[in-house]
Parts: structure tokens; sequence; C-alpha cells
């Protein structure tokens, strides 16, 4: 490698990132049968539901079907007032960064 090449790859900063699906047991550790159901499909699919119903998480390890590499669905319900919102990732983004995601959206959460 030329002494001009080194020198480029550290200007454009050019890093490894992370890539492919990871440990899905990174987001469903996450989640206590105390405060929520899960489920489980026949095609291997994993559901997940606040007790109250205005939080779903689905893992399509296969992707979702009817959508076009949908690996994970975040919703969360909105009320009368404010919509609700939901977040989708392809089935290889990395499980932590799902995680991360899941994790701020249930640090929001408090009791009524």
């Amino acid at each position: 490698m030329s002494p001009g090449f080194s020198t480029t790859v550290k200007a454009l900063k050019v890093c490894d990132w992370q890539l492919g699906p990871g440990q899905p047991t990174l987001v469903m550790d996450q989640f206590s049968a105390e405060d929520f159901h899960m489920v489980v499909d026949d095609r291997a699919d994993v559901h997940v539901n606040s007790k109250d119903g205005r939080f779903y998480l689905g893992w399509f390890p296969l992707g979702r079907p009817g959508a076009d590499g949908e690996g994970w669905k975040i919703a969360v319900t909105g009320t009368t007032r404010v919509p609700g919102y939901s977040i989708s990732f392809d089935t290889e983004t990395p499980a932590d960064i799902v995680a991360a995601a899941v994790t701020q959206v249930l640090e929001t959460t408090r009791p009524r």
C-alpha cells in the first residue's frame, strides 16, 4: 500500500460497519412476561404486545408477509389527540440497532 493511499483512507474515515441481523435476543430480552404478551406464530414470527395493547413489536425473520424485506415492526398506538407512530427495520438490520430503538421507546413510557 502506498503512503498516499493510507492518508486517503484516513481522510475519508473509512470504517467497518456492523452488518447482518445479529442476535434477536438483544431485543427480546427487554420484555418481561409481567408487562408484555409474547406469541410465536406458525411461521416462527414473534409478536410482542404491551398488556394495555398500545405497544407492538413484530419480528419476522423471513420477512413480514406483504412487505418488502421488513424484518422488524415497532408500533405505538396514539390517542384521540396525538397520533401514534411506527418504525420498521429490514431483515438484515443488526439486532443491536433494533434493541437500541426499543430501549428508547420503552424509556418513554410512564404509568397512567
